[in-house]
C-alpha cells in the first residue's frame, strides 16, 4: 500500500490520534468512508457518459468533501488564499 510498512501507518495513526483525539476518529473514519464511496460512484457514472467533463466531476468531489469533513471548507480557503499571493509573490 503506497510502499508504507507497518511501523510507517502505526506511527502515522499515533499522529492523527494525538492531533484530533479519540472523540473525533470515527467521525473523521465515517466521513472519509462516504467521501470514498461518494468518489467510487461517481467514477461509475463518469465512466459511462463520456460526454462529461471533468471539471464537474472535480467539483462534485469538492463539495461532498467540504460536507462531509468539518473544517475542510477553511482549510480549501485558506489553499486558495495562499495561491494568490503565491502567483502575487512569483510576479514580483
Amino acid at each position: 500500500m503506497f510502499g508504507l510498512g507497518s511501523s510507517e501507518l502505526i506511527v502515522i495513526g499515533v499522529i492523527v490520534f494525538l492531533i484530533f483525539g479519540a472523540k473525533r476518529l470515527p467521525e473523521i473514519g465515517k466521513g472519509l468512508g462516504g467521501a470514498i464511496r461518494e468518489f467510487r460512484n461517481i467514477k461509475k457514472d463518469v465512466t459511462g457518459k463520456e460526454s462529461e467533463p471533468i471539471p464537474s466531476l472535480n467539483e462534485h468531489v469538492k463539495k461532498q468533501v467540504v460536507q462531509r469533513f468539518p473544517g475542510a471548507k477553511q482549510i480549501m480557503d485558506l489553499k486558495e488564499k495562499v495561491d494568490k499571493v503565491d502567483k502575487i509573490v512569483t510576479r514580483s
